[in-house]
C-alpha cells in the first residue's frame, strides 16, 4: 500500500529526492518526520485505502509523542485489535493499531497480526529503531548498514538515494547464473543490500548496533502442533471457515476492490468465495492476460467460471511487441531478476486496473505450496530438495559451460533446511519460505506497486498455511488429485468443472517468442552481454553457441536465455 524509507545515522541525503523516488508506491501523500539527536529521517509514501483522511497520513506519532511509525501493508483485523486496545484513537485506519499494539506487547504484537506488513517505529525516548517483515514476506523491507549508519527503503532504489553506492553483487549474480536460486535469503542483487527475511525483526540504535532475530517460524509451529488426526470432515470444514474468513477480511477497503482472475483453480476457487462471502459481484472486477497463441489463452476458462462475461470482466492482451519495453520498465522497478514474461503480464493488468480506478486487488498466491499443489509434490520423496523448483536445475540445457570457473567458484551454497520423515512438508516448507514465494511476492509488490496498486494474497493467511501443512500427506493428495481437501472445501463454491481441472501454470509463449517474433531483441541482450558483462565472468563465446543452439534446437527450458537477458537488463537499466 504504501512505500517507507528511513535513516538513522549520518548519512547525507536531499529529503524531497527520498520522498519522490517511491513516489509510484505511495502517490496521495509524502511525509517526513526528522531529528537531529541523533540524526534521524523517516519518510512515508501513501497510497489510501482504509480511513482517507488526513489523520491516516504517515508518519504518525503516538499521543505521548514517543514513537513514530512508518508502515506499508494492512493488517486486516485491525477492528478486532482496536476492541481490545486501551488507547485514545485519532484515526480510523490500521497504522495506529500497529503503533498502539507494539505500545501495548512490544514486539510480541507480531504475533496478533493477520495480514503482510513491513514497518519501522523510532522509539524517541530510547533512541532505537524497531522494524519487522511479515510472515510470507508479502510486503518488502530493505536495509544497509554503513559506518554513517543504518539505512532502510520498502524498495533498493531509496538505499541509492540515501547514500548506497550502486554496485552489483557477484555473489549473488554467481548463485543466480549457476543454481537459478535468488530471493532465497538475506542478500540482493546489490553489495552492501540485505533484505530482512520474512518473519524476522530488528533493533538498530548507534550504541548497541543491529540486532535481528526471526518471530515467525514456520516449521517449529507446524512441529509443535504436530499432525492433524482429526475427523477429515471437521478438518474440511475449519479450512473452508479460515477461506471465507480470509476473503472477508481481505475485502476490508474504502476504495473499490477487485480480482486477478485466471482459469485455474486457485482463482477459480477465490472468485467463489468472494461470491459466497460478500456477494453482489456483478460488478466486481475482475482483470486476465492472454495471448494470441491458443495453448496460453486462458479466456475459454474464465468465461466458464463466469458464465456470463461483462464491461467489468477485462480480457488484457500480452503482445511479442510489447515485450522490449516492458521488460525495460518493469526491471527498473523490480531492481533484480524478474520472473520471465508472466511478471510482464502481470503489469498490463495492475495497468488496466489503475486506468479503471481499482485500488486493491486480490489474486490467489499460495494455495499451491501449502496444500500440495505442484507435480512434483507426488513424488516428494525422490525430490531433491535442494534443487526442486530451481528452474535452472530442470534441464540439460543450461549456462554452466557459459560461466568462469572463477564465477562459478564464487556461487553461496545454500542448504534448505528438513523436517526428519516428512518429504512432502521439506518440499511443502522449501517453496513457501526460500523458494516460489519469496520470489512470487517480490515480482507481485513491484508490479502492483508501480501502478500505485495494492495486491492482496488471501490464501496466504497464515492460519490456512500451518493447517495445510499439518495435514497427512494424503488429505493432500489422493488418488493423484493434488489439493484434495481445497477440492473438498470448493464444493458447493465451485462448480465442478473448474474444481477437477487440472493444474494449470500460468504460462506465456516466452519459449517460442525467444526464438521467433522476439529474435532481434534477444540478438540485442545477447550481443549486449558479450559487450557488456563484467569481466571473468562469462566465456563470451560459449553465450554465443548457447544462444545459437537454443534457437536451432527444440529446446523447451528458455529460463538460461532469460537468465542472460536478465543480466543485460540489469546492467542497462539507468538508476
Amino acid at each position: 500500500m504504501c512505500g517507507i524509507a528511513g535513516v538513522v545515522g549520518k548519512a547525507t541525503y536531499d529529503r524531497s529526492r527520498v520522498g519522490s523516488v517511491q513516489h509510484h508506491r505511495g502517490p496521495d501523500f509524502t511525509g517526513y518526520y526528522e531529528d537531529l539527536q541523533p540524526q534521524v529521517l523517516l519518510c512515508h509514501n501513501r497510497l489510501s485505502i482504509i480511513d482517507l483522511s488526513v489523520l491516516a497520513n504517515q508518519p504518525l506519532t503516538d499521543v505521548s509523542g514517543r514513537y513514530v511509525i512508518v508502515f506499508n501493508g494492512e493488517v486486516y483485523n485491525y477492528l478486532e485489535l482496536r476492541n481490545k486496545l486501551d488507547y485514545p484513537f485519532q484515526s480510523r485506519g490500521d497504522t495506529e493499531v500497529v503503533l498502539a499494539s507494539y505500545m501495548k506487547w512490544g514486539a510480541a504484537c507480531l504475533d496478533q497480526f493477520v495480514g503482510m506488513f513491513a514497518f519501522a517505529i523510532w522509539d524517541k525516548q530510547e533512541k532505537e529503531l524497531f522494524a519487522a517483515r511479515d510472515r510470507f514476506g508479502v510486503k518488502p523491507f530493505h536495509y544497509a548498514v554503513s559506518p554513517d549508519g543504518f539505512v532502510f527503503g520498502s524498495e533498493i532504489k531509496a538505499l541509492f538515494e540515501l547514500g548506497i553506492p550502486r554496485t552489483p553483487d557477484e555473489q549473488a549474480w554467481s548463485t543466480y547464473l549457476v543454481a537459478g536460486m535468488y530471493d532465497h535469503d538475506q542478500y540482493t542483487f546489490w553489495k552492501g543490500v540485505s533484505r530482512l527475511l520474512p518473519g524476522h525483526c530488528l533493533w538498530y540504535s548507534e550504541s548497541a548496533g543491529l540486532r535481528t532475530r526471526s518471530w515467525y517460524d514456520l516449521s517449529a509451529r507446524v512441529s509443535s502442533q504436530g499432525t492433524d488426526d482429526r475427523e477429515e470432515k471437521l478438518v474440511t470444514e475449519e479450512l473452508r471457515s479460515l477461506l471465507l474468513e480470509s476473503v472477508k477480511l481481505r475485502f476490508r477497503s474504502d476504495v473499490p476492490v477487485g480480482i486477478l482472475l485466471s482459469g485455474g483453480v486457485d482463482s477459480s476457487l477465490l472468485w467463489g468465495l468472494i461470491n459466497k462471502a460478500i456477494g453482489n459481484t456483478d460488478k466486481l472486477n475482475t482483470f486476465t492476460f492472454y495471448t494470441d497463441d491458443p495453448a496460453y489463452d486462458e479466456r475459454p476458462w474464465v468465461r466458464e467460471l463466469l458464465g456470463t462475461v461483462s464491461p467489468s470482466n477485462h480480457f488484457i492482451e500480452l503482445r511479442h511487441q510489447d515485450v522490449p519495453a516492458l521488460a525495460t520498465s518493469v526491471m527498473s522497478f523490480q531492481e533484480e531478476p524478474l520472473g520471465g514474461f508472466p511478471t510482464l503480464a502481470f503489469s498490463l493488468l495492475h495497468q488496466r486496473a489503475r486506468e479503471r480506478g481499482i485500488t486493491v486487488l486480490l489474486d490467489g498466491n499460495g494455495i499451491d505450496e501449502g496444500w500440495a499443489g505442484y507435480d512434483y509434490y507426488q513424488r516428494a520423496g525422490e525430490v531433491n530438495l535442494q534443487k526442486g523448483p530451481v528452474q535452472a536445475s530442470q534441464s540439460d540445457f543450461d549456462l554452466q559451460s557459459c560461466l568462469t570457473a572463477e564465477f562459478k567458484h564464487v556461487a553461496t551454497p545454500f542448504a534448505f533446511p528438513s523436517f526428519a520423515g516428512d518429504a512432502m512438508r521439506n518440499v511443502q516448507m522449501r517453496d513457501l519460505m526460500f523458494a516460489k514465494i519469496p520470489r512470487a511476492m517480490r515480482f507481485a509488490d513491484r508490479v502492483s506497486m508501480m501502478y500505485s496498486r495494492e495486491l492482496r494474497e488471501p490464501f496466504l493467511d497464515h492460519r490456512i498455511v500451518e493447517l495445510g501443512l499439518r495435514q497427512p500427506d494424503h488429505r493432500k493428495i489422493r488418488n493423484g488429485v493434488r489439493k484434495y481437501l481445497v477440492r473438498k472445501a470448493g464444493e458447493g463454491i465451485i462448480k465442478g468443472s473448474v474444481l477437477d481441472a487440472i493444474k494449470r501454470p500460468v504460462q506465456t509463449p516466452q519459449r517460442e517468442w525467444l526464438r521467433r517474433e522476439l529474435r532481434e531483441w534477444t540478438d540485442h541482450h545477447i550481443d549486449h552481454i558479450i559487450q557488456s558483462a563484467p569481466s571473468g565472468w562469462l566465456h563470451k563465446d560459449s553465450v554465443q553457441k548457447l544462444w545459437a543452439h537454443y534457437c536451432n534446437q527444440p529446446v523447451d527450458n528458455s529460463f538460461p536465455v532469460w537468465q542472460l537477458i536478465s543480466l543485460s537488463l540489469m546492467l542497462e537499466s539507468k538508476p
